[in-house]
């Protein structure tokens, strides 16, 4: 993706030869080697139209001239000699959601899946130290290969000389053990009558434990049961879809205002003759809140030595839905 904006079947046929190179330089002699994508796009050039175009002519190849610096270097993953005028450093906290919610709204289970992307762009060879108000939370971390391992193990500090550009330092998992917090709920109320060829369906979506934050890119989606023929709905906001072939339900809700919560309303209608479906379908919800990270991690600050000027800092937070499903 990094190379080609795209990872495809087409594309990787198109680009073999780059795959191939990239893959070699990656692996010596079945060992991981170079992973950093700023020192494999020094060894191997991004390919460009132009680039294309003299290599054709010239029978040349993307592979760069001379090693790159870093490589021979006690930090490989870094390039030397590194220069830029707006020197900034900004990290993004980015967290999934996985739930499965029972009928009465109890949590079955819980987990959050989190990364810490960062993009640094910072002169010459800084030494980054970044620490948390509450580093407990973290389970199973990995780390980017810059970490000081020592350093996180005493005093859970990640300290470390970045690579340039964009990488991802860290990414952890918060298990159900520590509570998850489920920042929406759904309010159903799905029946279908035995006797009847009519059945109901009503769901409201609203806000909980979201330290007030908003709640947007809110879009749930449901699998109806076979016999189900049609839906005739309405929503009091955002737009809804009833596939009648694939029985696949779709409202894109939007934000939510916990002052006027969204609801879909209406009936459904079934097959004639058949039996009431065994049972109710499940409600999948996909959604985004910004700066919030759900399992209250927080960044308490980040500092650099090593280098004489001031950088700008930038930290986001995100949460957003995993695999999160409502059983009704």
């Amino acid at each position: 993706q990094d190379y080609f904006g795209v990872c495809s079947e087409v594309m990787i046929k198109d680009n073999v030869v780059v795959v191939y190179e990239v893959l070699e330089e990656m692996l010596d002699n079945g060992f991981p080697l170079a992973t950093e994508s700023n020192i494999l796009k020094e060894l191997i050039k991004p390919p460009t139209m132009l680039r294309t175009v003299v290599n054709t002519i010239t029978g040349s190849t993307n592979v760069g001239d001379q090693l790159p610096t870093g490589q021979l270097s006690v930090v490989p993953w870094r390039r030397t000699g590194v220069k830029y005028t707006n020197n900034e450093a900004y990290f993004d906290v980015i967290e999934e959601i996985d739930a499965i919610i029972d009928k009465s709204g109890s949590t079955i289970t819980a987990e959050i899946q989190g990364v810490i992307d960062a993009c640094v762009k910072l002169t010459g060879m800084p030494d980054l130290t970044l620490s948390f108000m509450n580093p407990r939370l973290l389970d199973d971390v990995s780390f980017h290969p810059c970490v000081r391992f020592k350093r996180w193990e005493s005093e859970r500090i990640l300290s470390f000389i970045p690579p340039d550009g964009n990488f991802r330092l860290l990414s952890y998992h918060v298990s159900a053990q520590n509570l998850v917090a489920i920042p929406v709920y759904v309010k159903h109320n799905i029946s279908f009558r035995d006797s009847s060829s009519l059945g109901r369906f009503e769901i409201t979506v609203g806000p909980k434990q979201t330290m007030g934050k908003t709640i947007e890119g809110v879009t749930v989606t449901s699998q109806m049961p076979k016999s189900v023929l049609n839906m005739t709905l309405t929503a009091s906001q955002g737009t809804h879809i009833f596939d009648p072939v694939t029985k696949l339900l779709s409202w894109d809700v939007g934000k939510i205002n916990p002052q006027k919560l969204p609801s879909l309303k209406g009936s459904v209608s079934l097959q004639a003759g058949t039996s009431k479906p065994d049972e109710n379908p499940t409600i999948n919800l996909q959604f985004k809140i910004q700066q919030l990270a759900i399992s209250g991690l927080k960044v308490n600050r980040l500092d650099m030595y090593g280098e004489k000027y001031k950088p700008f800092k930038g930290i986001k937070y995100m949460t957003k839905a995993g695999k999160f499903q409502v059983r009704t």
